[in-house]
């Protein structure tokens, strides 16, 4: 069968839209075209795979930069995925994403992310899940027994305050991996908007006068703690007295108020200041990254492991297979393509599938591990470099798209 993978024009949207509605739901009334202006104006990019029938696949990508090993890497954030039904099973998937992810290359983005509502499909397609979105549930007489803080004050946030708090997120993102920036649309946010989502956002303020952390909240119907339930989007501090602080915030709505749904991922600091973890995940939402430029997602890392020489290489995605060497210089990683033979590789080097350069890029598994599931083969005389180099930041994920 003939398949031809194209961008989506506007005169496409109603075969777009409705293989949407077909694969994600449809909200009674149905729902409504953009208007032309509307979908110039969007920011992300359309694709689709066509047959003989029409239009039978497509996705949007976002591009935006998120945080990987302190600096803010170019991405591609790949969202609406749907396959007509008759035609699942036909390739137009493989075709799709290849089209879409050689435009991302083209334009500068390294890696690529998607929250899968079926992994399996994407780990055939070179991704593979790194962390996870959740929704927690913290009951707030829990948050009554967290020590009170030291040197800290709260106080309810205003538009004037919008930068101070960018700069928290900035702050708290450039130690993690994952994390988007929120510096481009759709994550970028007008402050006046930010505000008018939220119920309240509360800030954490030290002595000095500094904002060191803030908690947005959504207080929800109801007043009886049995069934009332408010929603906080983020809690992030710099500081743990600042987390103490914000979660007491959170806490103190506990007569009328049962459980906070706390959006989160991986083991943040803010929650090493409760005394327990009593918490339930409401909803996970898996994560997964895939590597588009091998060079450009690792190198310019940052490394105390000045002199280290890594060669390796790449087996199993045709835009990605080849053979590479690392090298640490001047702090930061440099990586270059080199002349080895990819079949001559698994005797001298280790060689990582795309799913295993994802999770060693990620921070996700060590080299160790990614033996374990067979994403890592051939030599391990440096595997304790190699996990050494991309680990020490937590993945976390706070943006749903």
């Amino acid at each position: 069968m003939s398949i031809t993978v194209r961008p989506v024009g506007y005169a496409d949207q109603p075969d777009y839209t409705r293989l949407g509605g077909e694969a994600f739901g449809t909200p009674d009334g149905g729902r409504p075209l953009p208007t032309r202006e509307e979908w110039a104006a969007s920011g992300f990019r359309e694709w689709a795979a066509f047959d003989s029938d029409g239009m039978a696949a497509r996705l949007r990508v976002y591009g935006f930069t998120s945080w990987f090993h302190g600096a803010r890497v170019p991405t591609a954030g790949v969202a609406g995925v749907a396959v007509e039904p008759e035609r699942r099973g036909a390739g137009h998937l493989a075709h799709l994403f290849a089209a879409a992810l050689d435009e991302a290359r083209e334009r500068g983005e390294a890696i690529s992310t998607l929250f899968p509502s079926a992994p399996g499909i994407y780990r055939g397609l070179g991704y593979e899940v790194v962390g996870s979105f959740d929704d927690v549930d913290v009951p707030l007489p829990e948050l009554g027994r967290v020590a009170a803080p030291s040197g800290i004050v709260t106080r309810r946030a205003g538009v004037a305050d919008f930068d101070a708090i960018t700069a928290v997120h900035r702050t708290w993102a450039a130690a993690q991996n994952g994390p988007v920036s929120r510096a481009e649309k759709p994550f970028w946010t007008p402050p006046e908007k930010f505000f008018a989502d939220y119920t309240g956002v509360t800030l954490a303020v030290d002595g000095s006068g500094e904002v060191v952390g803030f908690v947005s909240w959504v207080r929800g119907e109801g007043f009886t703690p049995a069934s009332a339930v408010m929603e906080v989007d983020d809690l992030i501090a710099l500081t743990p007295d600042a987390a103490r602080a914000l979660w007491r915030t959170i806490g103190s709505f506990s007569t009328v108020v049962g459980t906070a749904r706390v959006s989160t991922s991986g083991l943040d600091p803010a929650w090493l200041v409760l005394p327990g973890l009593t918490t339930t995940v409401h909803s996970a939402h898996p994560y997964m990254l895939r590597v588009l430029d091998v060079a450009g997602a690792l190198g310019g890392v940052r490394s105390p492991l000045e002199g280290a020489r890594v060669p390796f290489a790449v087996r199993g995605a045709q835009d990605l297979d080849g053979t590479w060497t690392l090298t640490v210089s001047d702090g930061v990683t440099h990586v270059e393509r080199d002349a080895v033979a990819l079949e001559d590789a698994h005797h001298e080097r280790p060689v990582l599938s795309p799913n295993g350069l994802a999770l060693l890029y990620a921070g996700a598994q060590s080299a160790g591990n990614l033996r374990l599931a067979g994403h890592l083969t051939g030599s391990p005389a440096r595997d304790a470099v190699l996990t050494a180099l991309f680990a020490g930041r937590q993945l976390h994920v706070r943006d749903y798209f």
